[in-house]
């Protein structure tokens, strides 16, 4: 098996990495192992810097900084309306995941000596340009994470780094997201904030495939890698069938 060095590529050169694509809507639980083996690959140099980028099923995630009160439906409404509760081990508070949202979960080795804020700022500006592209203008805030138009948040920011050196979790941005349901959650536990999508901002319909390609195109610039797609590697992620998320009652 090759090794994938921790250094940069030499001369100046774009590092390679992997981009894995699985089809269909993802559920929680398949992706959420599939990225964390992944990262153990990347620590122990087996697989070079990867993104994956996938929509999921209606599901919510509650991060290390959830409290009680930012979930204001009760779990068995939740179930009823066709979503599920997952308690991860990311930054933050509650954030929901489903169709219509783009997500992405970089496995990036940030080195010896991280910058956890640098790295998610540079995330950050790759959702700002990538909206851009598709006519969107979008902000980040002086104060949270995430990308923001005025008070509202579009793109959720949630990160760990394993072993303090290799990314996990991502961002999550609305596309064409039916946001009635984050009515369930007090979104990143801001209760004076709200969330909007980019065919919202725009007046238009803006879907998930309009701005992937504008999001690759950014996130190589930004993060100096070339990306080559490698479909044997999303074998781990089982699509969930259409049948299995609904509009929340």
């Amino acid at each position: 098996m090759a090794r994938w060095e921790r250094r940069e590529a030499p001369g100046g050169a774009a590092r390679s990495g992997w981009l894995l694509r699985p089809p269909g809507l993802v559920p929680y639980a398949a992706a959420n192992a599939a990225m964390h083996e992944l990262a153990e690959r990347r620590l122990a140099g087996d697989v070079p810097n990867t993104l994956i980028l996938l929509e999921h099923p209606p599901v919510y995630t509650a991060g290390r900084r959830w409290k009680p009160e930012h979930i204001t439906w009760t779990e068995d409404r939740i179930r009823e309306a066709g979503a599920e509760l997952h308690f991860i081990d990311r930054g933050g508070s509650l954030t929901f995941h489903g169709p219509g949202q783009l997500v992405a979960y970089p496995i990036i080795d940030l080195g010896a000596k991280p910058d956890a804020l640098r790295y998610v700022r540079r995330l950050e500006e790759v959702v700002i340009r990538a909206a851009a592209d598709v006519g969107v203008r979008l902000h980040r805030s002086d104060v949270q994470t995430g990308v923001w138009s005025g008070e509202r948040k579009v793109c959720a920011i949630g990160v760990r780094l394993m072993r303090a050196r290799v990314t996990v979790h991502g961002f999550a941005l609305n596309c064409t997201t039916d946001l009635s349901w984050y009515d369930a959650i007090v979104p990143c536990g801001l209760a004076d904030e709200g969330v909007a999508s980019l065919s919202q901002l725009a007046g238009h319909e803006i879907t998930v495939a309009d701005v992937t390609v504008p999001v690759l195109r950014h996130f190589e610039r930004v993060f100096d890698i070339q990306l080559e797609s490698c479909a044997a590697e999303t074998d781990a992620f089982a699509a969930a069938p259409a049948s299995s998320w609904s509009t929340p009652a």
